[in-house]
C-alpha cells in the first residue's frame, strides 16, 4: 500500500504500577487495512485497544499520529469506533435502539439514524427484528447489533476487541465471513484483536503477534491469500504455513510468559 499511514505508533509504552504492560510497540496501519492482533494471554493487546481508543494515555515517550497529524491518544477519543468484547446492549432498548446509541450520544438526529439503521437491517441479517429486545436474540444475532452499532458510528478506524470470542464455533466460523463481507463493501479500516490463529490469519491483511509482556511486536506477517476468502482456504498448505510461523511466534512467547511468572497484564 503507498497512501500514508491511517495510523501510526512508535514507542508506545506504558507502565500500571510495577507492571510494564506495553514497551515500544511500533505500529502503521494504512486506510481500509484489516489487521489482526495475536499475542500470549496478558501481553497488552486490551491495554493497547484502550489507547487507540483514547479511553487511556500512554507513558512519555509515546508518539500517536492519526490521519497524518501528531495527537495526545485522549485526542482520538470519539474518533475511531470501538466495540469491547462483550456487546454491551442495554436491555431496555430494541434492536434499532441499541444500534444508533451512539449516533444519539453525539447528538444526531433520533429519526434520521432510526432510519438508516433500519436500511442497514437486511446488510447485518437483522431484517424482521428491528424491535426485538437482546434477551430475545441469540449470541450471534446480539454480535452483529453490536457491530451494526459500530459501522454506524462512521469512523474511519474500527477496533473489535475479540468479538466473536464467546460464540460457538459454527456461529463464529458463519460471523467470520459475514464481517469479510460487510467489511468489504465499506473498507473501513479495522484493528481487530483475537486469540484464535485462524481468525486472524482467515480475516486479516496482516498478522501482528505480540511478545509476552511487556508487549511489542515479535512479529508481522503479511497475508497473501487471495480475497473473497472461502472457508476451504484454511485446509490449503499456503493457509498451513503461515498458521506454523505465527503459532511458532507465538509458542515461544508463550513460553517465556509461563517461565517468567509474567502472564497476568492490565
Amino acid at each position: 500500500m503507498n497512501s500514508a499511514p491511517l495510523l501510526e505508533l512508535r514507542g508506545l509504552s506504558k507502565r500500571f504500577g510495577a507492571v510494564q504492560a506495553l514497551e515500544g510497540f511500533d505500529l502503521d496501519v494504512q486506510p481500509g487495512e484489516f489487521v489482526t492482533v495475536v499475542g500470549p494471554s496478558g501481553c497488552g493487546k486490551s491495554t493497547l485497544f484502550n489507547i487507540v481508543a483514547g479511553l487511556d494515555e500512554p507513558d512519555a515517550g509515546g508518539i500517536l499520529r492519526f490521519k497524518g497529524r501528531g495527537c495526545h491518544a485522549r485526542e482520538l477519543l470519539g474518533q475511531v469506533s470501538f466495540m469491547p468484547q462483550r456487546d454491551l446492549l442495554l436491555p431496555w432498548r430494541n434492536v434499532v435502539d441499541n444500534a444508533i446509541l451512539a449516533n444519539e450520544i453525539e447528538g444526531a438526529n433520533r429519526s434520521q439514524a432510526r432510519a438508516k439503521a433500519l436500511s442497514m437491517l437486511p446488510e447485518f441479517g437483522l431484517t424482521g427484528f428491528e424491535n426485538q429486545y437482546p434477551h430475545q436474540l441469540s449470541g450471534g444475532m446480539r454480535q452483529r447489533v453490536a457491530l451494526m452499532r459500530t459501522f454506524l458510528f462512521e469512523r474511519e478506524l474500527m477496533l473489535l476487541d475479540e468479538p466473536f470470542g464467546a460464540l460457538d464455533a459454527l456461529t463464529r466460523s458463519m460471523m467470520q465471513r459475514w464481517l469479510l463481507d460487510v467489511w468489504q463493501r465499506h473498507r473501513r479500516t479495522i484493528l481487530f484483536i483475537t486469540h484464535d490463529v485462524d481468525e486472524a490469519i482467515f480475516l486479516g491483511d496482516r498478522v501482528v503477534v505480540m511478545t509476552a509482556r511487556p508487549g511489542a511486536v515479535k512479529l508481522m506477517r503479511e497475508v497473501n491469500l487471495p480475497r473473497p476468502r472461502a472457508p476451504e482456504l484454511l485446509t490449503s498448505p499456503e493457509f498451513t504455513a503461515i498458521k506454523r510461523e505465527v503459532l511458532d511466534a507465538i509458542e515461544e512467547e508463550a513460553m517465556k510468559s509461563f517461565l517468567t511468572g509474567t502472564a497476568a497484564a492490565p
